[in-house]
């Protein structure tokens, strides 16, 4: 039997073309008022995921 994606972790991660894993950065969709600009506009960029979670998140997407 193949192995099923988990479809929320496909939602919430991509694969970079070097096999990098990268994601959203959290606290950027409400209560922004009391944030700074600059915090929000660093929340915009993607941020690549700790090396302890890639081989959980490669399992989710089923990479592994």
């Amino acid at each position: 039997m193949k192995q099923k994606t988990k479809r929320a972790a496909a939602k919430r991660f991509k694969l970079t073309g070097t096999g990098k894993i990268k994601r959203r950065r959290s606290h950027h969709s409400h209560i922004l008022t009391k944030k700074s600009s600059k915090r929000k506009r660093s929340m915009r960029k993607w941020a690549g995921i700790s090396s302890t979670d890639e081989n959980r998140v490669k399992m989710m997407l089923g990479l592994k």
